[in-house]
Order: C-alpha cells, then structure tokens, then sequence
C-alpha cells in the first residue's frame, strides 16, 4: 500500500512537472496530444463535461470513467464495456460499463516505430521488446529494460527491405505468369477455331457420305440379278463363275500345249542337225540305195519347211497366257462386285439394243430405268432383291467410309466441348492459374505430407505408408476476407480480399462428411505451401504463397478483376 501510494505521488509529481514544461505525460500517443495540452485542466476524452486536475493525470487512480486520465499507468486496465458494473467516482453511470478512449499505452520506439502496448503490460515486471523496444513500459522499478530499438529497428528494416524484394520479384514473376496464362488461353482458343473448322467440314463430308451410302444401299437393293459370288448371287452370278473357271481351265491347257511345244521343237532342231550333216559328209559314190533314199527324203523335208507358215508369235500367245486384270483379259472385278452396269444391261445386252443407241440416249434410258425400278421397289410394287445379311462390295466400301466419318466427327465434337469447357473454366484473375496448372506443391507436416494440385486435388499422404488420402478435387474459386497479422518473412494471408480455391467431395471421413479444403492464396515470390491446419472435422484450410495472388501494380490493368487486394 504504501508502495502504491508513493508510486501515485512520484506518478502526479512527474506529470505535473512535464505539464508546466510543455509537454505531454507519459503514454501518450502522438494522435491524442490535443487532449493533453491544457495548463490548466484535463478533460476527460468521452467525458469532456468531467474537469480534472493536472495533478490527476498518471496519479494511479481511475478519475475519468474511459480512463484517459490513466495513459501512463496500468489503473484503467480493467476497463471494458463487458466488465460488470462497480462503483466509479466521477463517473455518472457510477460503473465501469464504457469503452477505454485510450488504446494502451505509448512507446515511442525511436530508431523503431512506435506502437501501443496493453495497459495491463505497464510495470508488469516483463519487457515487452517485441511492442516496446525501448523498455519505457517498466518505470516502477521492479525490473530495468534497456532500449533496444536501435538493433531491432535495424534488424526489422532489414527484413522489410528483403520482403519489398521478394515482393518485387514477386510482381515481375506474376508477369511473367500471365503472360504465358494469355498465350496458353490463345492457344486454346487457336484450337477451338480450327475444332470448329474441322468439325464444319466433317459434317459436310459425313452428310455426303451418308447420301452415297443411300444412294448404292438403293441401287443395290432393286438389282434384277445379283453381282455372283461363291455364295450365290443369281444367274449372272453363276455364269461368272462358270466362265471365269473354264477360262482358267483353257489357259492352263494352253500353257501345257506350249511347254510341249518348245520340248518338241528342240528335239526336231537336234534331228534335223544330224541329217544336214549326214547328208553334207555322206559319199554319194557309195553305191547304197537306202542311204540315198534317206538323204532325197532329208532334202524334201528341208524344201517343205522352207514354206511361209502364218503361225502366230510367241509374243501373243503370252498375251493371252498372262492373269486376268483391269488392264489385260476379262476385268472379272467389274462383275463379281457389280461395280459397272446394273442387271439391265443383261437383258439390253441379250437383244443387243444399246448397240444402235448414242452413249448419252443410253445413259438417260439406264437413270430412268433405274428410278423406275426404286419407285416400284419402294412402293411396293416389286420385291426387294437384297439378301439380308448380304451387301455388294460398293455398298460395303459406302457404309464403311460414312461409318468412318461419324466416328470421326463424334470424338471431334467430343475434343472441341473439352476445349470449350476449359475455356470457359475459372482460371483467376487474367486465367492467371492456367500457368501453373497441374503442377503440385507439398509441406512435411508431423507424421503427413500434404500436397496440393492446382486446379486437381488436395491430399495427404502417410509417411508410414498408410497410403494417400484424397482431401478434395477442384470445383471454383471464390473471394474471402482474411484478418492475419503481417509476417516479417512474408508468409502470412495479411489483411483484404483473398483468392480461395475450393477443393470439394474428397475421401469420406469415417462416420463423417467428404472431406473438403479451402486453399487461400497469398502472395509470395514463388509456389509454396505454407501451413496446413483442420477448422472442423473434415474440413481442412491451406495457407499457399504464389506470385498468382500477388496483385497488379497500378498502371497495368491487364489481367486485374475486381475482388483482389494491391499487395505491392
């Protein structure tokens, strides 16, 4: 008590000396001089009807009901409006139920910057060096702080000079970022034109294949007689088939009688060698009749063999021996596919009526006779000569091609919505995230490493190998206010409007929701995952630096939306 009390008189005698010379009493703050400058009289701030005295102020006792008579001691400390009502002289509530108009007690920190500091720290016995580096908040003599604010402030301009860098940096990267964001979105945009293009130009090409599909799935449905094939295809088919093989038939029989021929025509060159030269070195004084008999025969054999003989050559004898093909013999493709003509040319044929008719007469007579044929086919009239099961190889080759182009088109028009939707897709401010997409960052945390994907989902992963745990997968960004107190090394949300991507219906919780995380975004020079903590059950908050979330500078608009923060 009698420490207090000699506290109070030392407290009034110092603020009354500091009155009379024109200054202001201890633990007060530069904005709230005015109210201290009276020689005369302190009026309460909130309470100016109350009148005190100057030896009132710093005497260690609650006068005014907000305290501000009290800036330098702890005796209004236990102001509050929550506080519950007690007796207050001078005050006309006769409570404490008010609001400090102080906000704690001033420390200059010159070399540092100066900064208020809970009346309830005055003369607690502790340094408060983070709030009051020069130790002026412990004056009553129960412990002696040193001014350090010549270290701190040198240490704190330091760390903000390296945060301004990072900061810099920061903004030179997040240009770099949407500039490649604009180009991948130029890109995308490149080939949803040329999708477009080309789907434009399938849909043609598959509605013009479609109607060549139709048009021979027609014709060969009203065919008379069907092209022939080992399977059957009607008397045309089977005349093919005959003639083709009796064809076959006679050309080996003629290769036979030629390789019989040559063999024969060597054997009579090597006879006809020894009789020219037994005739030459024969004795004609040598009076033998059967060898004069044999020579006269020998020279008429040579006599009649002198004789032209019109035998065809070699050369058209092979003609006739090489395959069948569309260049040489009979094109048998034309009839087994029925690819030229129709069955109308049998019967035209048969009364060789074409043959004094122009090709253009012709022509028309065969196209009337066709659409003819499908009128009569198509109402009714007479039967349809397909076979089911069965298709010619043009209407084959027709199905396939259209077949073809629709598959072509379907997974076309399916990349181009693939293409659209993630154009249309949230990407943040200027699609500043498309630089970054699908890439990951992670952070060791206890016995977990956390891992985040941008724009894929969020997981934890067992160090122990319990396996990855699928903590929520990419849905939107949205735009939240965050109230965190700055961080000299830059790794805090801060204060303002944040990007918050929201990571939704991960792995259930064991008798719980689907997990789910909501990824804040601060900024910072390069990718990085801050702190990973659980607000409820399930429910998971991801603190993460990028130069994404880094605003843009004034003067460069591009890529700015509204929401965001000016953090440099």
């Amino acid at each position: 008590m009698r420490q207090i009390t000699s506290l109070a008189l030392l407290s009034a005698i110092y603020s009354f000396t500091l009155a009379a010379a024109g200054s202001l009493p201890r633990g007060v703050g530069p904005e709230f001089a005015s109210h201290y400058q009276s020689k005369d009289e302190l009026s309460c701030i909130t309470n100016a009807a109350i009148k005190l005295s100057l030896s009132q102020v710093n005497d260690n006792t609650c006068d005014c009901p907000d305290g501000s008579d009290e800036p330098g001691t702890a005796a209004c400390a236990n102001i509050d409006p929550l506080s519950p009502p007690q007796p207050l002289s001078g005050s006309p509530s006769g409570s404490t139920n008010t609001t400090h108009a102080l906000p704690g007690f001033w420390c200059a920190n010159e070399g540092h910057i100066g900064a208020y500091v809970p009346f309830s720290y005055v003369n607690d016995g502790v340094c408060d060096y983070d709030l009051c580096c020069d130790g002026t908040e412990e004056f009553g003599g129960r412990v002696q702080c040193e001014n350090r604010c010549a270290s701190i402030g040198k240490e704190y301009r330091r760390l903000e000079a390296e945060k301004r860098s990072k900061m810099e940096r920061a903004g030179k990267k997040r240009k770099t970022m949407a500039k490649e964001a604009r180009e991948l979105r130029r890109l995308v945009e490149a080939k949803i034109a040329t999708l477009k293009s080309e789907v434009a130009a399938l849909e043609i090409k598959k509605d013009d294949l479609k109607r060549k599909h139709e048009k021979a799935e027609r014709e060969e449905k009203t065919r008379v007689v069907k092209a022939g094939s080992s399977s059957g295809g009607g008397k045309l088919g089977v005349l093919v088939s005959v003639a083709k093989a009796r064809v076959t038939e006679l050309r080996n029989t003629l290769e036979g009688v030629m390789r019989q021929r040559d063999e024969l025509s060597s054997r009579v060159e090597e006879l006809e060698t020894i009789l020219r030269k037994f005739k030459e070195e024969y004795n004609p004084n040598f009076n033998d009749e059967g060898v004069k008999a044999a020579v006269k025969s020998f020279e008429d054999y040579a006599a009649r063999e002198a004789e032209v003989h019109d035998y065809p050559p070699n050369s058209e004898v092979l003609e006739i021996l090489r395959e069948d093909s569309e260049k040489s013999g009979v094109n048998w493709a034309e009839f087994e596919n029925g690819d030229e003509g129709d069955d109308t040319d049998v019967y035209l044929q048969v009364y060789n009526f074409e043959a004094y008719l122009p090709v253009s007469l012709r022509n028309m007579i065969r196209d009337k006779m066709g659409q003819i044929r499908v009128w009569l086919v198509q109402n009714g009239v007479l039967a349809d000569a397909s076979k089911g099961g069965s298709e010619s190889q043009a209407v084959k080759a027709a199905r396939e091609a259209f077949e073809a182009a629709e598959k072509d088109l379907k997974k076309m028009n399916k990349d181009l919505t693939k293409e659209e939707e993630d154009l249309a897709k949230d990407y943040g401010p200027g699609d500043i995230l498309r630089s970054v997409k699908d890439t990951c960052v992670s952070i060791d945390s206890g016995e977990y490493t956390y891992e985040l994907c941008w724009l894929g989902k969020t997981s934890q992963k067992s160090k122990k190998g319990h396996g990855n745990t699928n903590m929520g997968n990419f849905e939107r960004i949205d735009w939240e206010d965050a109230d965190e107190e700055d961080r000299l090394d830059g790794r805090s949300l801060g204060q303002g409007r944040r990007m918050v991507m929201k990571y939704e219906n991960g792995q259930s919780c064991w008798n719980g929701p689907r997990r789910r995380t909501d990824v804040w975004l601060g900024c910072a020079e390069t990718e990085e995952l801050w702190r990973v903590s659980e607000s409820e059950k399930c429910v998971y908050k991801m603190e993460v630096g990028t130069p994404a979330a880094c605003d843009v500078p004034e003067g460069d608009e591009e890529g700015r939306e509204s929401g965001g923060k000016d953090e440099l």
